[in-house]
């Protein structure tokens, strides 16, 4: 059996040799510039780009940056922006008042349940009434069709 996994390693093996030689780039080595005992210094990797006027810092310009090189990019190159967003509506009072029925009520309650409060029974059920009536009251006056007949409910 071993001779047999033999064969199969070394095509993998030389399948990764294969993939790991045609890997990326090639680095230009200079023979001059290799320092004997097995250090060479870092290569220089040519991908036969053209270096862009103006990518380098030059020290005359000044270290601390008071030349604005970013002055290009603060400008406004025509970009849209969105006007101001509406104010948030606000419901009608029937509907503000079902609307804290629905989420008041249940926050009220676990507050005073987790802080102790003791509160009558009658307020406990007035909360759970306002809970129940909150959303009764919400679910009737929902619309039963949408706005839009041809509408699939997305919005952007």
């Amino acid at each position: 059996m071993p001779r047999e996994e033999e064969p199969k390693e070394s095509a993998e093996d030389a399948a990764w040799a294969a993939i790991v030689a045609n890997y990326g780039e090639r680095a230009v080595l200079d023979d001059q510039d290799a320092v004997p005992g097995g250090s060479h210094p870092e290569p220089e990797i040519t991908d036969g780009a053209e270096p862009i006027p103006g990518d380098t810092i030059d020290e005359a310009d000044g270290a601390d940056g008071a030349d604005e090189p970013e002055s290009a990019y603060l400008e406004d190159e025509g970009r849209y922006i969105p006007p101001p967003p509406p104010p948030v509506p606000r419901p009608p009072l029937d509907r503000l008042i079902a609307w804290i029925g629905v989420f008041g009520s249940p926050a009220a309650l676990l507050v005073c349940m987790i802080a102790g409060i003791q509160i009558p029974i009658w307020l406990g059920w007035a909360m759970v009434i306002g809970f129940i009536g909150g959303f009764g009251y919400l679910l009737a006056r929902s619309p039963g069709t949408p706005r839009d007949p041809w509408d699939d409910g997305s919005r952007v």
